[in-house]
């Protein structure tokens, strides 16, 4: 058979990547050698930023009633036990009120086994998605024009072929298909080793009173963490840096994890049940490339970093969101083919730096080694790292602006419609209704107009590329256009193209921009 996208994983990237091709018209075929969705917690923490698209996509719902509803996790807590003394609360930055007028969308806590299945679910309303599980990427070769897969089905045994103009590996850490490329990983490889224990137990004697996403335990003899699912009985237990502290995963039989979650509680009688155990290694390395020909790395096969912060999963959606309006645009003839060269242009240096502070993060936490920790200031205080990503490649149009002046950029951010950064909120009226700019973009490009001429510039444009335009009206402040001025935001919401005042020729201006950032 032939598809135009062939992507391989069925994780959250791998779902993502399936809605938002979904959304642009292009079909998919989704590989995923696994029989069902994520058995274990995993990733839960997803960002503002990352919520942003799954609300322009109409998934946000979905994943707010499968998560932790906010109460739920209003602070962080370090702990000698869950039980015992309290050594300090934090409440994260992120949920701060000042923060959270950056975005008209808030953080969502959602374990990944939940959060997959609502993704699944999305993907496969889609009639341009088909996704077929228990079925894994034998083997693929590319050539000028293509790439052709060998499918095998692990139930029956069988094998297929397909042909893919392009293929998405968002196949994880272990990335078969970035292995089979030959493709380096740059950083540092097995920091430290840990355990997941998904775990039923009744914590709420220990937790109501200070809800909590996560419970640290920190004392001489153990690192563990008490991770939120559900609040009631569902409940993660993480234990950090076991060779540091004389542990295996061999070391945790049933008898003996719940003797240390036991013991991690302060409560010697806690009923535990043990319902899984997933033993792992974190990493802190990035591929040296994400695009190899017509296959492209995405997800944790493109960055493996510490959880300490929780990007690894965010970084992964957002590397998507970047690439599937670029092979829309390929594949439908409104974008020349040096776009997709944009994505590594883009999406590694960002994947670099998270990678690098996701490791920070762990380090002051003590996780390389057997040394407390309480977590540097930044940590679940990045709202620069999570709004403040800046691209700079040939899908951006410079406009001669410095960059906004932040005094810590993994902290701080100051929105700015400057081409590159993401489009800022501001709230527009509407058909009578107040309506934020983040609800007007992320499908099609968006011009906002600062001027009637602009909707005339545009309506031939729109014949080409998917296009709208949308009165700035009171938001001209925000994104930094005087009468006359436009901004043109990307299908992934990031500042493509602005004029900051009036244009001899508007048309003329749309056009060239268009044009220079299309490739075309």
């Amino acid at each position: 058979m032939d598809v135009p996208v062939l992507i391989v994983g069925g994780g959250p990237v791998g779902l993502t990547a399936s809605i938002l091709l979904s959304h642009h018209g292009v079909s998919s075929l989704l590989v995923e050698r696994h029989p069902g969705t994520a058995v274990h917690p995993k990733a839960r923490g997803i960002n503002a930023r990352t919520m942003e698209m799954y609300r322009q996509h109409g998934v946000e719902a979905d994943i707010r009633a499968a998560g932790l509803p906010p109460d739920k996790a209003q602070f962080i807590v370090w702990t000698r036990a869950l039980a015992g003394e309290e050594i300090e609360r934090r409440v994260p930055g992120r949920q701060r009120p000042e923060n959270q007028a950056v975005s008209p969308v808030r953080n969502c806590l959602c374990a990944q086994d939940y959060l997959e299945p609502v993704l699944r679910r999305f993907a496969e309303r889609a009639p341009e998605a088909e996704l077929r599980f228990n079925t894994e990427l034998a083997a693929f070769e590319q050539d000028a024009h293509g790439v052709t897969a060998t499918l095998l089905d692990r139930v029956t045994g069988t094998e297929s072929r397909v042909r893919a103009p392009y293929v998405i590996a968002a196949d994880g850490a272990q990335s078969r298909v970035r292995r089979t490329l030959g493709v380096n990983m740059v950083g540092k490889e097995d920091v430290y080793d840990s355990v997941n224990v998904l775990i039923n137990a009744d914590l709420r004697p220990w937790t109501e009173a200070r809800p909590s996403a996560l419970y640290f335990v920190e004392r001489p003899d153990l690192k563990a963490t008490f991770l939120t699912i559900n609040a009631v009985d569902r409940w993660g237990f993480l234990v950090n840096s076991l060779r540091d502290y004389g542990l295996s995963p061999g070391d945790f039989t049933p008898e003996r994890t719940v003797a240390m979650v036991r013991d991690a509680a302060g409560v010697p009688d806690l009923a535990v049940e043990v319902l899984g155990v997933a033993a792992w290694t974190a990493s802190a390395h990035v591929a040296e490339r994400y695009a190899h020909g017509r296959v492209f790395l995405a997800g944790d096969a493109a960055h493996e970093m510490p959880p300490t912060g929780g990007f690894g999963l965010n970084t992964g959606v957002q590397d998507v969101q970047n690439l599937a309006w670029k092979l829309a645009g390929v594949l439908q003839g409104w974008a020349a083919p040096s776009l997709l060269d944009t994505y590594d242009q883009e999406r590694r240096p960002i994947g670099v730096a998270i990678t690098e502070q996701s490791l920070a993060n762990s380090i002051s936490m003590g996780r390389l080694g057997r040394t407390p920790g309480l977590a540097r200031p930044e940590f679940l205080n990045e709202l620069g790292m999570i709004f403040g990503a800046s691209y700079t490649s040939s899908a951006v149009i410079p406009d001669g602006t410095p960059p906004p002046a932040v005094a810590n950029p993994v902290t701080d951010y100051v929105p700015s419609a400057r081409p590159g950064c993401r489009a800022p909120h501001a709230w527009l009226e509407r058909h009578g209704e107040r309506v934020s700019t983040i609800d007007l973009i992320g499908r099609r490009f968006t011009l906002f107009a600062n001027g009637a001429e602009w909707s005339a510039a545009a309506r031939p444009l729109s014949a080409r590329a998917p296009l709208d335009v949308v009165s700035i009206g009171e938001g001209a402040a925000a994104y930094g256009v005087e009468p006359g001025g436009a901004v043109l935001v990307r299908p992934d919401g990031y500042v493509g193209w602005r004029a900051p005042g009036h244009v001899d020729d508007a048309s003329s201006a749309l056009r060239t921009a268009l044009s220079s950032l299309l490739g075309v």
